[in-house]
């Protein structure tokens, strides 16, 4: 194709996998969106609010590793139209609930749904953009999850208060079957070729758990999702106790935490399409990520500086996002990528699954700056996860029949 279609592709396939991606990180926080109002209407603890969410993780973890077998076998698109249709009929059982158990069920479906989005994303990345804007293709998938968090509690908080949680619901299963609309409209631009062929004894379709590579960048993920558990879970009310700052205030230093990170998403784009080691890249911008949560943790800083400074530590967080992606793709045999992202991608869910729950119990316990020593803390053991991927030769394809 001509340079101009071959942009005008690209930037249409970007688009589309971004705001697919938006959708599945928006239904990440649509329940604990609207805990303020599900709680009395159930007469819920606060545990049996948090094993909704652990339940949903739990599911999408475990259905992201199974999802990349999927991937591979019958190709991206199907996968990701099936994903995006689960979602709203789980926000439809959610909205429907008489009681607790079917509360389940719907955080069951949606984290079923959920779990088909990185093998899917990355896979389309992968085959349908060209290989000089991969990495501002990775940037904008990173950016569209961020601002899919930030989009879903205004929007389900704001249809709860004017309206009802149930209808809030309804509101949001809307959105997947929109989406869903524009993506079927737009299959041609979506099409990838599945890797179905298998070696005779079925052992190549495990053959790439074999590789270091991909078990690094699976504790990679898993390690910064903990960080990043503490971050949208306790980062702000940690803050408060620290610096006597209102809660308002707090706030907004997550808010300009998750601004700055796409900010940084973007910038890191640039950077990683035109460095040679991903690598180093990631080690830099997590190593001062790292320091500025200690730094913010000893609490030696005015109260002024909290909002800068968690802005910084997004920032520095984002920029490390492209160079991440590239990372694993290296790290991933070409015949393999739905598999290996699927189970690295994993690890994400499980750090979130986790790191609520390690930082929930830091704050019973009366220690604030613990928590942002563990965000810096487990954000630096990341930093060697990194280096032992990046210091590996770029995959080769898998054996097939």
């Amino acid at each position: 194709m001509p340079p101009s279609a071959t942009l005008r592709q690209d930037a249409r396939v970007i688009g589309l996998v971004g705001l697919a991606h938006g959708v599945s990180h928006f239904y990440h926080l649509i329940l604990a969106a609207l805990f303020v109002w599900i709680k009395p209407a159930f007469n819920l603890s606060y545990a049996e609010l948090g094993l909704l969410m652990t339940v949903f993780f739990v599911i999408s973890g475990v259905g992201q590793m199974l999802a990349g077998f999927v991937v591979d076998r019958v190709g991206a698109t199907r996968v990701l139209f099936g994903g995006m249709a689960t979602l709203g009929i789980a926000a439809l059982v959610l909205a429907a609930a008489p009681g607790y158990s079917m509360l389940l069920l719907g955080s069951l479906l949606a984290g079923a749904g959920n779990s088909v989005f990185h093998p899917a994303d990355y896979t389309l990345l992968n085959q349908r953009v060209s290989k000089e804007r991969l990495a501002h293709g990775f940037s904008v998938h990173g950016i569209s999850g961020n601002f899919g968090w930030a989009a879903a509690p205004a929007f389900m908080a704001g249809v709860a208060t004017i309206s009802t949680w149930r209808v809030a619901l309804l509101c949001a299963a809307a959105v997947p079957f929109a989406v869903l609309l524009l993506l079927f409209l737009n299959r041609s631009v979506l099409r990838t070729t599945p890797n179905s062929a298998r070696d005779k004894a079925g052992e190549s379709s495990f053959a790439f758990l074999r590789l270091s590579t991909v078990w690094m960048c699976f504790g990679f993920f898993f390690l910064t999702a903990i960080a990043l558990g503490g971050i949208q879970s306790f980062a702000s009310v940690s803050l408060v106790s620290l610096y006597g700052i209102t809660l308002a205030t707090a706030t907004s230093a997550y808010t300009m935490y998750m601004l700055a990170s796409a900010a940084g998403m973007v910038g890191g784009g640039f950077i990683a399409a035109k460095a040679r080691h991903h690598d180093r890249i990631i080690v830099v911008a997590f190593a001062f990520a790292a320091l500025l949560a200690v730094l913010l943790a000893i609490a030696v800083v005015p109260g002024w500086a909290v909002v800068p400074l968690m802005g910084a530590i997004g920032f520095a967080s984002g920029v490390a996002g492209p160079s991440r992606d590239l990372l694993i793709r290296a790290a991933a045999p070409p015949n393999a990528t739905g598999r290996v992202f699927g189970v690295v991608y994993s690890g994400l869910d499980a750090g979130l699954a986790i790191g609520p729950l390690m930082f929930g119990a830091l704050m019973d316990a009366h220690h604030p700056s613990w928590v942002l020593l563990c965000i810096g803390l487990f954000q630096a053991l990341a930093i060697a996860t990194a280096v032992g991927v990046g210091g590996k030769r770029p995959a080769a394809a898998l054996p097939q029949a």
